[in-house]
């Protein structure tokens, strides 16, 4: 039962968060925050870097540890690096729907004067932000592979850095940082329960089963 709480929570969490967005839509925190952290020429490299890193490393991590998985013959990591493709796919998926859903523009569309896009030719919609759900779901699932601090601590200070840089770069709005990295960690969830739920309970009826 609790293994079932958590991707539940998760997906309350963002279906709330679709619920509220209107609201969210019209106050001023949002503008106002990203005001004071995007620069008028947000021109540091290491930012930019930052920014960059995002859908490599989503790319990279599966196809990391599933060679790791073969030089090491480690079933357990196997799963692991499936599990965070599978993830990655759900992410992409969920934020494609919710920018055409949503279909809010980019903050320096809105907010010519007051927001100084790094680069113009992001035209894609501002909500979520794919960068930061993409690092989120990425940092959850090797954290479920490795439930360590020592590998919690820079796999989320990296998916933060992230979401930061989409402000500083001034490109999206704090709120779709923040439904960003709801969508990215609860699809890692999500993903996981469902393997657990369905996947692992077929193989292990399977092995039970009489010859």
């Amino acid at each position: 039962m609790n293994s079932f709480l958590k991707p539940l929570s998760f997906t309350l969490i963002f279906v709330s968060s679709l619920f509220f967005f209107n609201q969210l839509n019209g106050q001023n925190w949002d503008i106002n925050l990203l005001k004071q952290i995007n620069p008028s020429n947000p021109n540091s490299s290491t930012w930019k870097n930052i920014s960059s890193t995002s859908e490599p490393l989503c790319v990279a991590a599966p196809i990391g540890m599933f060679a790791v998985s073969l030089i090491n013959h480690d079933q357990n990591l196997k799963k692991y690096s499936f599990q965070l493709a599978e993830s990655i796919v759900i992410t992409a998926a969920i934020s494609e729907v919710m920018k055409v859903t949503i279909n809010r523009d980019r903050p320096f569309v809105k907010y010519p004067l007051d927001v100084f896009p790094n680069q113009i030719d992001e035209t894609g919609k501002s909500m979520p932000s794919a960068h930061t759900a993409l690092a989120f779901t990425t940092a959850t699932s090797i954290y479920l592979a490795y439930p360590k601090w020592y590998v919690a601590l820079p796999a989320f200070t990296w998916a933060t850095a992230v979401g930061y840089s989409r402000l500083y770069l001034g490109q999206h709005y704090p709120s779709d940082v923040i439904i960003g990295a709801i969508v990215g960690g609860g699809s890692a969830y999500l993903t996981n329960w469902l393997n657990k739920k369905f996947i692992e309970k077929k193989k292990t009826k399977m092995v039970k089963a009489p010859a």
